[in-house]
């Protein structure tokens, strides 16, 4: 997640397979759990594991996998014991066990549709797509008309990138039995991330029609309101989806998109509550933070506090979220001391940018299924702290009204004899204003592209005559360079020995030298627009950063162009090229010169 407003289907996952698959604690899966136990034979266990269950049902899966033990001591070879615990240890987040747990019981309870169903779904959530298949394969060759197994399937299939199958199995299922509500609302999904809205919207009615009680179709239709730029209707699905029982990462995952909802109509104090739901472990893209020592919890004084705050999903988000650093140092006194930790691209910078911040490099690593973000040089006792948060959990204390927004320009510090030197550079290039450009993200997985506008868009802007494009996309982009100047006769420059993806120091202090930088929010754009440099920001309807606002409140410096309805990329293209024939023609207002800013 590298980009500063990854859209809501990217980290709320809207038709993320998870979710779409179920999950082995719902209702109808203990239900089944329950039936099993009436069969077992000792009379011991089944009233610890009939309690195990009404505490999986309840959403304390500690005290049920405690239970599962007990009971599993005294027969050890009970294969629901077994799988109860493996239900109990998933939704503890203990996946490890939980597959081992899975593995037990299904030698005890061998070809069990239910253990292979609740393993597959393991498997998949562990990423074992491949794996989970062949799983669900096996459940429907002994249940061939089993809903849910198709389900399942579809889902691992297209979450290998075969879309068109997964969505053939769908409609074949749905052809034969259309009365299954969850199969509508994967098909649905699996259209939204195709970009058929429509339909996708007409199948998740579908849904909630033959099942008005579905939470997660209601979520999923909330959340293509959201990505279509309706806000508002999105927040009424979610608070109705929210209202019904739940799994804990279906909760969680709700909440999320219920906050990004509440920011995008600016209802900032409600929304960075819900916000907090990102680092619920049960939240699919959650990221454990292996720091020791108490957390910092709102309301709580910082004057004279030695505060460690670690930065947080992906590198553009890191630099967005510094916008509070000032007011941090400000609120922390003389007295006071922070510890930054951040992606180690940005090290640099934000010692130059925040002198009296003793900046560390933050670690993530894979652990299982997990992914954990540690501080080596606290782990290494290097330091201590007092009291540690991830970076936008204190956003609530510092931006709960737009009007809390600062007006000041920049707040990050390039070198300045790296900007002098971009200047010389660039005074080399072809004659002209000089304008950085941003046209996609480094991220693009699961249906992410459609929050970015095809390349061939950018026409009308890149004819702007006596402009001088500068390239400051990171990743391959030679297709679109190579387009752009054979289709339209646009060479876009390339700055000289920069490596735009990790130079991220040299990044800043090229953007500081140009004239303008216009994109999307990808995590240059960030650097660009937190250095304070004229910048253009292009963003769908819908997105949630402009906080129910037209402007960009995180960058007052920035101009912010949106789209009309979803899609629309256009009239914003027009506009854009207007505004800067209009800013770079001979007697128009302009902006300051490159030489004029720091």
């Amino acid at each position: 997640m590298s980009d500063a407003y990854t859209p809501p289907a990217g980290r709320a996952a809207r038709g993320g397979a998870g979710d779409l698959m179920g999950s082995s604690a719902s209702s109808d899966a203990l239900k089944l759990l329950s039936e099993g136990l009436a069969e077992q034979r000792n009379r011991l266990v089944v009233p610890l594991l009939n309690r195990a269950v009404v505490h999986i049902k309840a959403h304390e899966p500690e005290k049920a996998a405690a239970l599962a033990l007990e009971a599993l001591g005294i027969d050890e070879r009970s294969g629901i014991g077994w799988h109860i615990l493996a239900i109990a240890q998933e939704a503890c987040g203990d996946f490890t066990t939980s597959l081992s747990c899975y593995e037990a019981a299904l030698k005890l309870l061998p070809d069990n549709p239910d253990v292979l169903t609740n393993l597959g779904r393991l498997a998949f959530r562990m990423g074992m797509h491949s794996v989970a298949e062949q799983l669900f394969l096996h459940v429907l060759s002994r249940k061939p008309n089993d809903a849910e197994g198709i389900n399942n399937l579809a889902i691992a299939i297209a979450s290998q990138g075969r879309q068109q199958q997964a969505i053939a199995v769908l409609k074949d299922f749905i052809s034969r039995h259309p009365t299954y509500s969850n199969l509508w609302n994967s098909l649905a999904s699996m259209l939204a991330e195709k970009g058929d809205l429509e339909n996708a919207r007409v199948f998740y009615r579908e849904a909630l029609r033959l099942s008005p009680r579905l939470a997660r179709a209601r979520y999923n239709l909330g959340s293509l309101w959201l990505d279509t730029g309706d806000p508002r209707s999105a927040l009424r699905e979610f608070e109705s989806a929210l209202k019904r029982p739940l799994a804990a990462d279906e909760k969680a995952m709700m909440t999320m998109s219920q906050g990004l909802a509440q920011l995008a109509v600016g209802r900032l104090a409600e929304g960075w509550r819900s916000y907090e739901a990102r680092n619920d472990i049960q939240f699919p893209e959650s990221i454990y933070f292996a720091v020791e020592g108490p957390r910092w919890e709102p309301g709580q004084p910082l004057s004279g506090a030695s505060l460690l705050l670690v930065g947080e999903q992906g590198l553009g988000d890191e630099v967005l979220f510094a916008n509070i650093l000032p007011d941090v140092l400000e609120s922390l006194g003389p007295q006071g001391r922070l510890t930054l930790a951040v992606e180690p691209r940005l090290a640099t910078l934000m010692s130059r940018s925040f002198p009296t911040v003793r900046v560390e490099a933050h670690k993530t690593v894979g652990v299982g299924a997990h992914t954990v973000r540690l501080v080596p040089a606290l782990d290494a006792g290097d330091f201590e702290i007092g009291c540690w948060s991830p970076m936008a959990s204190l956003l609530g204390e510092f931006r709960g009204r737009v009007e809390d927004f600062p007006q000041r320009a920049g707040y990050l510090q390039p070198a300045p004899e790296r900007v002098s030197y971009w200047r010389e550079v660039l005074a080399s290039a072809p004659a002209g204003p000089k304008v950085g450009l941003l046209w996609k993200s480094g991220v693009l997985t699961r249906g992410r592209g459609r929050f970015f506008s095809p390349f061939e868009a950018w026409e009308p802007v890149l004819r702007t005559p006596g402009v001088t494009f500068v390239n400051l996309q990171y990743d391959d982009c030679a297709a679109e360079m190579q387009l752009a100047r054979e289709r339209y006769g646009v060479e876009i420059w390339n700055p000289p020995v920069i490596d735009l993806k990790q130079d991220l120091d040299d990044v800043t202090a090229l953007s500081c030298a140009l004239d303008l930088v216009i994109g999307f929010s990808n995590a240059n754009f960030n650097l660009a627009a937190a250095a304070g440099g004229p910048a253009w920001l292009i963003a769908p309807k819908g997105v949630w950063t402009p906080l129910g606002t037209d402007r960009y409140p995180w960058y007052p410096q920035v101009r912010l162009y949106q789209t009309a309805a979803y899609a629309e990329w256009e009239p914003v293209m027009a506009k854009i090229a207007a505004d800067l024939r209009a800013e770079f023609s001979a007697g128009g207002p302009g902006l300051a010169p490159a030489g004029e800013r720091k």
